[in-house]
């Protein structure tokens, strides 16, 4: 008879173990599936911040070339975050504009981050979609490479 209750109490020990032990598996479970989101977001936040800095730095730069006029010319070296998937300099076609739209792929789809210069840029960024860090060059042109009509900023890989 007592070998009969030594079984019964292991076997409730391990059931007990094994109850306590899904316990902890249930309330541990949506904490790393919160801790995933959390730290998911925090990435999609931190390569937009990253995008941001990186298009005002290339508008910045751009301004300060446009304001001293042909020939001057500037290299740059900038550091593409992660998730760009594209950079378009003065309009996505390829004209000449105003804007630097880095294309980042977030949590919610694709954003478009953008930096404003005063002056005419036109550019081809088209082949930087690889986190890196790549040189620039940004020159002042008296007749842009897209627009022949036009002074411009001209952007492009060096």
């Amino acid at each position: 008879m007592q070998s009969g209750s030594g079984r019964g109490s292991r076997s409730q020990s391990s059931l007990e173990l094994l109850i306590t032990l899904s316990f902890g598996l249930i309330i541990l479970l949506p904490i790393v599936v919160l801790a995933f989101i959390q730290i998911s977001a925090s990435t999609s936040t931190l390569s937009t911040t990253e995008a941001q800095q990186v298009a005002s730095k290339l508008a910045s730069v751009a301004s300060v070339v446009g304001s001293q006029g042909a020939p001057a010319r500037e290299v740059v070296s900038i550091q593409i975050p992660p998730s760009v998937q594209a950079i378009y300099v003065g309009t996505p076609a390829g004209g000449v504009g105003h804007e630097i739209i880095f294309n980042v792929s977030t949590n919610a789809g694709v954003s478009f981050i953008t930096a404003y210069t005063p002056v005419n840029v036109s550019g081809n960024l088209a082949d930087i979609e690889a986190t890196a860090t790549y040189l620039i060059n940004v020159s002042a042109e008296d007749s842009c490479p897209s627009d022949a009509a036009v002074p411009c900023v001209y952007i492009q890989e060096e």
